[in-house]
């Protein structure tokens, strides 16, 4: 069924790409909002509540309406895991942002890729060169085919129903909403809700790695990934970029022009400095990664079959 439930999602996403920021993150917004507003008494104990009414109502509620809908009929249990799958995951929302700017470097249009980078960043891109656009768009688009395709999808396969796939994507938002401010009158609130996420990613964003490990350059994806992943600020994104750049043998990361002046960041990968053709070496290797991950399915599938 899971096998399946991937194969809809897939074609449903091409046929009738969904308005992610309308019917996902606009929703997740408001009730991290109304939760900070109600709850946010600056402790840590505040935000544990919050991310348990959060994120544990949002599990607890796609759960019971699996359970109901498959003692009714199979058939509704498992167009229930399609559309859950269809909201919680998804290649479109980044790679149309990706897309136009791999054909603006590619057409020689640079100040229009620096555009259409700082919109999908949301971060100024003045004064970076085409290497350090493709450098970046990379970077990103690495990033979000976990958050938004792999690691949604393993959790999808570890809990029950559509269950996993709620959790990663809303933990993740929450940890993004709550975790990441510094603010001293914001306190403690956001602390639990970044450590749940960076627990509930740990296995995720290895066998993400693993992945591009397999259908790249495998030795020099697992020295990058051994070696260079721990100077990256988030432990989880780091894994998945060194181990990405090192399967395409490119290096990502390093200094970079941002609202004029440089920021510092690590060098990971190894190889060739990024250009439009490694733009198109990682679509490649992403979607490798996949045909890799429905092939599994679909042994684990027939192994099923057979043993029964």
């Amino acid at each position: 069924m899971s096998l399946f439930s991937l194969l809809a999602v897939l074609l449903l996403e091409q046929l009738r790409p969904l308005p992610y920021r309308r019917f996902v993150h606009v929703p997740l917004a408001r009730l991290s909002s109304f939760l900070e507003s109600r709850l946010n008494a600056g402790g840590r104990q505040h935000g544990i509540i919050a991310w348990l009414i959060g994120v544990g109502g949002l599990v607890l509620v796609t759960g019971a309406i699996a359970a109901v809908l498959a003692y009714l009929n199979p058939l509704l249990a498992w167009i229930w895991n399609v559309f859950v799958l269809y909201l919680t995951m998804g290649f479109r929302q980044f790679s149309h942002h990706y897309t136009d700017i791999r054909l603006a470097l590619r057409m020689g249009e640079v100040v229009r890729a620096r555009a259409l980078l700082a919109e999908w960043r949301g971060h100024p891109a003045e004064g970076l060169s085409s290497s350090d656009v493709a450098r970046l768009a990379i970077e990103e688009a690495l990033c979000a085919s976990h958050r938004h395709v792999f690691g949604v999808l393993l959790c999808f396969l570890l809990l029950p129903g559509p269950c996993g796939a709620v959790l990663y994507r809303a933990s993740a938002f929450f940890a993004d909403a709550w975790g990441r401010r510094d603010d001293p009158e914001y306190g403690d609130f956001g602390s639990f809700a970044r450590r749940s996420f960076a627990i509930i990613d740990w296995l995720p964003a290895r066998v993400t790695a693993a992945s591009f490990s397999v259908v790249g350059n495998f030795e020099d994806a697992l020295y990058c990934w051994r070696t260079q992943a721990e100077k990256w600020p988030d432990d989880a994104l780091g894994i998945v970029l060194a181990s990405g750049a090192g399967a395409l043998g490119v290096r990502l990361g390093r200094p970079v022009l941002e609202a004029g002046e440089i920021a510092d960041r690590a060098e990971i990968g190894s190889g060739d400095e990024a250009d439009v053709d490694f733009m198109e070496s990682a679509v490649g290797l992403v979607w490798r990664a996949l045909v890799v991950w429905l092939l599994l399915l679909l042994l684990l599938g027939l192994a099923s079959l057979v043993g029964g």
